[in-house]
């Protein structure tokens, strides 16, 4: 799902947390996971597969992407519901990394072997918010501000302050509202 504006892609890894969250425009209603068949489907498109995409399987994926649009909107300082964090933790403990060392020494998180379904696609992510909070560039991953959007973006502002996804759409929507309550 793309939506409209004029911000870049996440880097590396952190696009697949980007593209998970966005796989639901809150505005229009459009979701991309609807089904377990359209879940196996995103998730065979970024090489995670096996068994587990079932009804029980989308509920628990439906469960991280909501969580993880909580945490990309606490990079704009808004605080992790407690419940967020509980479901992360339960999720998050069914879904095992390993560090891994390669020749040249460099080590890396990631899935442990046998993974499929939603621990895989669990793990997947882990992994890749290990390495962006390894290279700084988890906190740059946030939601949109505006309580109807929460599109997550990736902050790519000198000083990472920018708190909506598009200053076209929800950034001026933000202002005509305050512009309107101040002239009142």
């Amino acid at each position: 799902m793309e939506q409209p504006g004029e911000r870049s892609p996440a880097p590396g890894p952190l696009r697949l947390v980007q593209d998970l969250v966005n796989t639901v425009d809150l505005e229009s209603g459009d979701d991309a996971l609807r089904t377990p068949a359209q879940l196996a489907a995103w998730a065979g498109e970024r090489g995670i597969e096996g068994p587990g995409f079932g009804p029980g399987g989308l509920a628990d994926v439906l469960v991280l992407r909501e969580a993880l649009r909580d945490v990309c909107q606490a990079h704009a300082g808004v605080d992790v519901p407690p419940a967020t964090l509980e479901a992360l933790e339960r999720l998050l403990s069914r879904a095992p990394l390993r560090l891994t060392v390669d020749t040249e020494g460099a080590a890396a998180v990631r899935p442990a072997p046998g993974l499929t379904g939603p621990p895989a696609l669990t793990a997947r992510v882990a992994a890749a918010v290990v390495s962006a909070v390894a290279d700084g560039t988890w906190p740059r991953l946030k939601a949109c501000a505006a309580d109807t959007c929460r599109w997550v973006y990736y902050d790519r502002s000198p000083s990472g302050r920018s708190r909506w996804c598009t200053m076209a759409i929800c950034g001026s929507r933000a202002k005509m509202r305050a512009y309107r309550s101040r002239t009142r």
